[in-house]
């Protein structure tokens, strides 16, 4: 028989075995569900890792293409949007006139601002009501919708008719393209690399000497194969039968360039947007010449589009209108007079998909005017005139040789 002190000490130590064991198992248990918690914390952590890198990832893509969109939206738009919302009371349009400065960097103090903002009120109201029509040309908010037409055209205008007037008719030329029958059914200088970057006459009636040097630099580009940006300025100190910021004529500029023997660079004698003295040193240093000019004949659209399709073309037009001041995009169509004020020059032409057909004209108000600097006009109207008078005076210049001028001062020869 065992004894019952051993069987008692064999149960007690038994006991306390199996108590040991079941320490043993909630430990190993507890601590399975501390590492399942925490494989489970774990687990989380990455999946939230992993959603917030995913974020990041579609944040950097988002913002790529919306800067992407507006690097492309600044790149093409010269003036801001707005809504009927804007125009509900004086307060949001006021906030719009703010807007329309900051865009603009226009600087204005308070009493000078009340004023503009009467004169933007009444302009953005009319670019609304145009805008609402159907038209195929749309106005803007651009950089001049603060200013009145009346002082906008005291600023701008170059009072081409006021010199015509005092030179006397066109005389007639010889018009060498006048034979040209198979011509492109559009052409675009720009395209062909004769035209200079956009320029900007600034408050100075200089718009002649602009119009002359589109002439003068496309042709020297079509017979030297090299565009040379010229200098505006010189005519406008030089050209002594034109009145500098006054006002002039393209017949006169080209005149004064084949008698001086050409023009010198704008490099050599850069614009500053006002009258001078004439810097002889500069003037004696022409770097491209001219053999001189011709007319196209007047009230003749068919005419100027042999010449454009040949070179580029100075062209005097009426740019008086509000419209034409407040121009967006699109083909201009407007019913505009015919009192000749504006020289600029017609680097092209072309047709919509819509059938309208129009010509390209290069401005000299800068890229923040229209289709960055240029307006589409529209072509072949019933008037023989042309839209605003634009076949009314137009000129080219002639260069038979690629010969030009050493760019040196004629008195170091």
């Amino acid at each position: 028989m065992v004894n019952m002190t051993t069987f008692f000490g064999m149960s007690l130590g038994a006991f306390v075995f199996w108590q040991s064991m079941d320490k043993v198992h909630v430990w190993i248990a507890l601590h399975q569900d501390e590492k399942q918690e925490r494989m489970e914390k774990e687990a989380e952590i990455r999946r939230v890792r992993e959603q917030l890198i995913q974020e990041n990832r579609e944040r950097k893509i988002i913002f790529f293409f919306v800067a992407l969109s507006f690097t492309l939206f600044i790149s093409v738009s010269s003036s801001i949007d707005f809504t009927e919302r804007d125009l509900a009371t004086d307060e949001s349009l006021w906030d719009l006139y703010e807007r329309w400065r900051s865009h603009h960097t226009v600087s204005r103090d308070l009493g000078e601002k009340r004023k503009r903002f009467n004169v933007f009120k009444y302009n953005v109201q009319y670019i609304h009501r145009v805008n609402q029509m159907d038209k195929p040309y749309k106005l803007g908010l651009n950089e001049f919708a603060d200013m009145t037409n009346h002082e906008f055209r005291a600023g701008f205008d170059s009072k081409i008719l006021h010199f015509r007037m005092l030179k006397g008719e066109r005389r007639r030329t010889p018009f060498m393209h006048g034979t040209k029958t198979d011509l492109p059914s559009s052409i675009d200088w720009r395209k062909n690399g004769a035209v200079n970057p956009i320029k900007n006459q600034g408050q100075c009636g200089s718009c002649w000497a602009f119009s002359t040097i589109v002439g003068v630099e496309g042709i020297n580009k079509i017979k030297t194969n090299q565009l040379v940006s010229l200098s505006e300025q010189e005519l406008v100190d030089c050209e002594t039968d034109c009145n500098g910021c006054d006002g002039g004529l393209m017949e006169n500029a080209y005149e004064y360039i084949k008698e001086n023997g050409g023009v010198t660079s704008e490099q050599t004698y850069p614009y500053f947007a006002r009258g001078g003295r004439c810097d002889t040193s500069k003037k004696n240093a022409p770097i491209v010449k001219i053999d001189g000019f011709e007319n196209v004949p007047v009230n003749d659209e068919n005419a100027l589009k042999k010449a454009v399709a040949e070179q580029p073309v100075s062209i005097a037009i009426d740019a008086s209108g509000l419209s034409f001041q407040l121009y967006r995009e699109g083909v201009y169509n407007e019913n505009c007079g015919t009192e000749l004020n504006h020289g600029v020059g017609a680097v092209g032409y072309g047709t919509t998909q819509d059938g309208i057909d129009y010509w390209i004209v290069r401005n000299s108000w800068g890229t923040g005017w229209g289709e960055q600097g240029y307006i589409r006009m529209q072509r072949g109207l019933n008037a023989p005139e042309g839209l605003c008078g634009l076949a009314m005076d137009a000129s080219y210049p002639i260069k038979t040789s690629s010969d030009n001028p050493k760019s040196v001062a004629k008195d170091e020869l």
